[in-house]
């Protein structure tokens, strides 16, 4: 992947030490920013909380072009900048109306299945070889999230299913984004993908739409924020460190997921939730350092 601009500069703090931080820094900004979404669904539609993160989200990031000029817009991968933007909108569309009824450390859960969901389209779509560990390994992140799911004992509720499809179609973004990576920088992708999220999340939040509040527009303000603040912190932390050394780092985002739904919503996580979602990250973070092991072999 193309790097991109540094944003992000600190001391003289190890390399890996620095990395790990800033995921874990990463993973808290964007838990903050998933329990405003919580509680902006009490009063607005996901629609329109789309929309504004979408847009806050442009606005902040087109800020940069002042330092880097038009360049980070050149490019000739359009199209596929329209689709994955259509699905990023997509994905964040489901995920936001299951945070408004599934607890938020259940939601961080299951949504470490994306790169589950991702390992399996790389094998169908671009002919990535699997092998017996990998098999493995996808095998106990699968039972993880039935775990979580607990079919036979309760019929899993409808923001699991909003969850579960989030993370699907993520996955199918994470496909799309290792295509682009070859040739277009972090930056790149992050403007077009606000680009092409704000109008099509404003077309479907027209006929919903309820004007904010000035109150409501400081937790909007507050959702676009945070969420642009997780991604330059996860891009900055992966320049830092290596992926196989910041991987693990991002279960932190359950800890934070419960202490913020305890502090907040009072939710109380049950060891389900704790069980299945270690069996996924864990399935994840082997997955992560064997085909960067793999990757080394080569070189």
């Amino acid at each position: 992947m193309k790097p991109g601009p540094a944003l992000l500069t600190l001391g003289k703090t190890p390399n890996t030490v620095r990395g790990m931080g800033l995921v874990a820094l990463s993973a808290l900004s964007g838990t903050v920013a998933n329990a405003m979404v919580r509680h902006l669904t009490r009063e607005l539609d996901s629609f329109e909380i789309a929309f504004f993160r979408a847009l806050i989200g442009l606005i902040l990031l087109s800020t940069l072009l002042v330092r880097y000029g038009l360049a980070p817009l050149r490019t000739r991968r359009l199209g596929l900048f329209a689709v994955r933007g259509i699905l990023v909108a997509t994905s964040i569309i489901l995920f936001y109306r299951g945070l408004g009824l599934v607890p938020l450390a259940k939601a961080t859960a299951l949504n470490f299945s994306a790169p589950l969901f991702a390992t399996m389209l790389a094998v169908i779509i671009l002919g990535e070889p699997i092998r017996a560990r990998r098999i493995a390994a996808l095998a106990v992140g699968f039972v993880g999230m039935l775990v979580i799911l607990r079919p036979g004992w309760e019929a899993p509720a409808l923001g699991d299913f909003y969850i579960i499809a989030s993370a699907l179609v993520f996955s199918v973004v994470m496909i799309f984004l290792k295509v682009l990576s070859r040739t277009e920088s972090t930056l790149t992708m992050s403007l077009y993908a606000g680009i092409f999220m704000t109008p099509v999340t404003l077309v479907l939040a027209l006929p919903v739409w309820q004007t904010p509040s000035l109150v409501q527009l400081g937790w909007l303000l507050g959702v676009g924020a945070f969420s642009v603040l997780a991604q330059i912190l996860f891009v900055q932390g992966l320049r830092e460190a290596e992926v196989t050394a910041v991987t693990p780092v991002g279960f932190v985002r359950l800890l934070w997921a419960a202490l913020i739904g305890y502090l907040f919503f009072a939710e109380v996580p049950d060891a389900w939730t704790w069980l299945g979602g270690f069996m996924i990250f864990a399935s994840v973070t082997y997955i992560a350092w064997r085909e960067r092991r793999l990757q080394g072999a080569k070189v």
